[in-house]
């Protein structure tokens, strides 16, 4: 069976994207002659119109519509063969899909994106946020190639890699009579104010762990279903709620006038990694993109 070429398909979409045919063959950097020749060949080869042709203008057919689309995620399949084989050459090159929790993105990313821009120009990061376990499902199905987690948690067969580690910050309205001191425990918070992320969000699970208190034991007040949802709600005096480490110092923190105490129980609290498929080709560049965070955010200290 013959198939369509891959210059063929360049030259019907760049036709009915552009509906002109000069336009066309110079966005493929090729005479129009030999742009008409490869259409008038596509269509050949399938037997059917897939463009009808005036003197002013072109119209694609419904089915030249119809196989644009196919068409275009052909051609972005090939692209993704030539960025997968170019990143085998040079570390950190190419696209690479990452997926990050809610809880972690907002306050890691903007302390680590700029340097790892820096250091890897040809890095092209497409960026997910999502919960664990709907990332996980991502990456195993391929949807993803890795994700930032906060561990522990199970990830079944997945690899991962740590580059960090951090405590809870306990947070609390600006009047409120625990808001000064040093480190605070836990049973020492009152439980009828506590607020606390829904159930799915590991920080919340981390956060129970850290204060030795099991699922079925905690009575929030409130169950929010975003850390920024929380944080409005201590600011308004409603509660306190548990912060990770690295958001204390974060803009959203500094603006929202409440004060911070460290959890007392040991820690670290939380970990935070890379996570991705055992199979995944790029591991070299995954344990080098949890080297640079590391050495990124220990810069920022």
């Amino acid at each position: 069976m013959n198939l369509p070429t891959i210059r063929q398909l360049q030259y019907l979409v760049a036709v009915i994207e552009l509906r002109h045919f000069g336009k066309a063959a110079e966005r493929c950097f090729v005479t129009q002659s030999t742009l008409s020749a490869g259409i008038q060949e596509l269509e050949t080869l399938l037997g059917a119109k897939l463009l009808e042709r005036t003197k002013r203008k072109v119209i694609p057919t419904p089915l030249g519509l119809e196989l644009l689309g196919k068409s275009q995620q052909l051609l972005g399949l090939a692209a993704e063969m030539v960025e997968m084989a170019r990143s085998d050459d040079q570390p950190l090159s190419g696209r690479l899909r990452l997926g990050v929790i809610p809880t972690i993105g907002p306050f890691l990313l903007p302390q680590v994106l700029p340097g790892i821009r820096d250091r890897f120009p040809a890095l092209k990061l497409l960026l997910l946020e999502d919960q664990t376990a709907r990332l996980l499902e991502r990456l195993v199905t391929g949807e993803l190639d890795v994700a930032i987690l906060a561990l522990p948690y199970d990830i079944g067969n997945l690899e991962s890699k740590v580059f960090w580690e951090e405590d809870f910050w306990v947070a609390l309205p600006e009047h409120h009579k625990l808001g000064s001191g040093g480190s605070i425990a836990s049973k020492e918070l009152p439980v009828d104010e506590l607020l606390l992320l829904e159930e799915g969000h590991c920080l919340r699970d981390h956060a129970l762990s850290a204060c030795h208190m099991q699922k079925s034991q905690s009575t929030a007040s409130f169950q929010g279903t975003s850390l920024y949802m929380l944080i409005q709600m201590v600011a308004g005096g409603q509660g306190v709620t548990f912060i990770p480490e690295m958001a204390v110092d974060s803009t959203l923190m500094k603006l929202s006038n409440i004060l911070f105490r460290p959890l007392a129980e040991h820690g670290p609290h939380r970990q935070i990694g890379l996570v991705w498929r055992p199979g995944f080709h790029r591991k070299n560049d995954l344990h080098l993109l949890a080297e640079c965070m590391e050495k990124l955010l220990r810069h920022k200290q």
